[in-house]
C-alpha cells in the first residue's frame, strides 16, 4: 500500500483549505476495504477543487488517484462503468476511443469524476441537467467494508440519493454513464450589452444547446458564450498572447493592490476580448484553461428568479464599491429528481461569485450570500456557503429521507467530518 509521507499538508486547488491528516493512497479495492475497517474517521478526496472544506479532515484522507479508467462499456446503450478517481480530462481521451462523450459537462475538467458527481457538478443548458442525473449506477464502499451495487432496480434508495451525497454514504468506487456518440461544438465568445442579455436571454436558452454569461461589476457589456452541435470542420481554439488567464491574473493583481483601478480596467473589456468562433470535439470545448486561481460561492436559483437575482447581487456589490475583478457568472441548469441535488425538481440559473485567492473572499460572500438566500437559493455543495442544516432541511423536500438513509449506512458517523456534521446535524 502506497502511503504519503505524514508530514505532508494538503490543500485543496485554490490553497484556502488544509488538513494535516494521515492521507493513504490505495491501489487496489482489498486495500481500501481495509482502511475503511481500520479507521474510525474518513474523507476520501478526488483533485481536490471544492472550495469548501468537504474532504478537511485531521483524521485519515484517502487519495483514490489509482483509481482510474474504464472498466467496461456498452456500445449498444451508450454507457460505460468508470472507476471514480478517475479525472474528467482523461475521461474525455477514453470515452473518445470507444466513440463516446459526456452529454454535458463545465468549464472546468480537472475535478475526479467521483468528486464532480458528489457534488453535483455542472455545465450549462436549459434543457440539461448536472452530471449526475446521467448515473446510471455506482458501487459503493460502505462504512463496514461492504461493497453495494446500486441502480433504479437494486439498492434504489442508496442510488436516488448517493448521486449527491458529499461521500456521506460511503465511498463510491465505480461509476455508470449514459453518454452519447461522439459529437462537435461550436464555441462562439462575444460582447454583448448587459440591457441587450436581460432582454433577450429568455428567448436565447432555448435557441442554443449552452449558453452563459459573465457579468462584470463596472462594465455595461458582458462576456457572452454560447456553444452548438455541428458538423463544421475543426477550428482548433487557439492561444492568444497574453492569454485571458494571464491578463485576469494581471488584472486581479493590480485590482488588489490599486482598488480604485478596477472601474478603468473593467471598462477596457472590447480591448482584452475579441470575438471568437471555435469547432472541436465536445471534450476539447468544453474545458477552458484556469490557471489564476480564486475562490468561489455560487447558488442555484429557481429559473424565473435568475435575473432580478442578479440585478440584487451586481446592485449590491457596485454600491459597496468592492474589490473584486473578477466576473459574476450566469448559467442554467435543468431540474433533476436526486434528493440532495442543488437542483432537484427545479429547473435553476446558477450564479457564482469568484474573488481572486490573494484578497478576502469572505467579506464579499458576506454581501452576496442574503441574496441568494432571498431567492430561495440553494448552494453548490463545493463551493463556500455558510448554510446549516437548520435552514438547508427547508429547501430539501427530501432531506429527512436522506439522513434517515444515511444514519442507517453510517450510524458511527465515520464519515462525516466537522463541515458535514454541520451541514447535516447542527441545529
Amino acid at each position: 500500500m502506497k502511503i504519503q509521507q505524514a508530514d505532508k499538508i494538503w490543500r485543496n486547488w485554490s490553497g484556502s483549505q488544509s488538513s494535516a491528516a494521515r492521507i493513504y493512497q490505495p491501489s487496489q479495492i482489498s486495500e481500501l476495504q481495509i482502511l475503511v475497517k481500520t479507521h474510525a474517521h474518513i474523507r476520501a478526496v478526488g483533485a481536490g477543487h471544492s472550495f469548501s472544506p468537504l474532504a478537511k479532515t485531521d483524521a485519515v484522507l484517502l487519495n483514490l488517484d489509482q483509481f482510474k479508467g474504464v472498466v467496461v462499456f456498452d456500445q449498444e446503450k451508450t454507457q460505460c462503468t468508470v472507476r471514480a478517481g478517475t479525472r474528467l480530462y482523461d475521461l474525455g481521451k477514453d470515452l473518445a476511443q470507444i466513440n463516446q462523450a459526456l452529454i454535458n459537462q463545465g468549464d472546468i475538467d480537472q475535478q475526479s469524476l467521483a468528486g464532480a458527481i458528489s457534488t453535483g457538478t455542472h455545465g450549462t443548458g436549459i434543457n440539461l441537467p448536472c452530471i449526475s442525473a446521467f448515473v446510471e449506477g455506482f458501487e459503493l464502499l460502505t462504512a463496514d467494508g461492504e461493497l453495494l451495487q446500486c441502480h433504479r432496480q437494486q439498492n434504489a434508495d442508496i442510488f436516488q440519493a448517493g448521486r449527491v451525497a458529499l461521500g456521506s454514504l460511503g465511498i463510491l468506487t465505480k461509476i455508470t454513464l449514459q453518454n452519447r456518440p461522439r459529437y462537435k461544438l461550436k464555441e462562439q465568445i462575444r460582447l454583448c450589452p448587459l440591457k441587450e442579455v436581460f432582454a433577450h436571454i429568455d428567448q436565447w436558452k432555448h435557441q442554443h444547446r449552452h449558453i452563459e454569461f459573465w457579468a462584470f461589476l463596472h462594465a455595461d457589456q458582458v462576456m457572452l458564450k454560447t456553444l452548438d452541435e455541428t458538423d463544421d470542420e475543426i477550428q482548433p481554439r487557439q492561444e492568444n498572447w497574453p492569454s485571458e488567464d494571464a491578463l485576469l491574473s494581471l488584472c486581479s493583481e493590480l485590482t488588489r493592490f490599486i482598488p480604485a483601478s478596477n472601474p478603468y480596467l473593467q471598462k477596457l473589456l472590447s480591448v482584452f476580448v475579441k470575438p471568437s468562433c471555435y469547432v472541436d470535439w465536445s471534450s476539447r470545448i468544453f474545458p477552458t484553461p484556469r490557471q489564476t486561481r480564486f475562490n468561489e460561492m455560487e447558488y442555484q436559483l429557481p429559473v424565473d428568479s435568475g435575473l432580478q437575482c442578479l440585478q440584487e447581487v451586481l446592485a449590491t456589490l457596485r454600491k459597496q464599491n468592492v474589490p473584486m475583478f473578477f466576473p459574476i457568472e450566469f448559467r442554467y441548469v435543468k431540474g433533476d429528481e436526486i434528493w440532495l441535488s442543488p437542483f432537484y425538481q427545479r429547473d435553476s440559473v446558477s450564479i457564482s461569485i469568484h474573488q481572486f485567492y490573494k484578497q478576502d473572499c469572505r467579506a464579499i460572500f458576506d454581501l452576496v450570500e442574503p441574496i441568494f438566500q432571498k431567492y430561495q437559493g440553494r448552494p453548490h455543495w463545493g463551493k463556500l456557503h455558510s448554510m446549516t442544516a437548520a435552514s438547508l432541511c427547508d429547501l430539501y423536500p427530501k432531506w429527512d429521507y436522506f439522513m434517515r438513509l444515511r444514519q442507517q449506512l453510517d450510524p458511527q458517523q465515520k464519515w462525516l467530518n466537522p463541515h458535514l456534521q454541520q451541514l447535516f446535524l447542527s441545529e
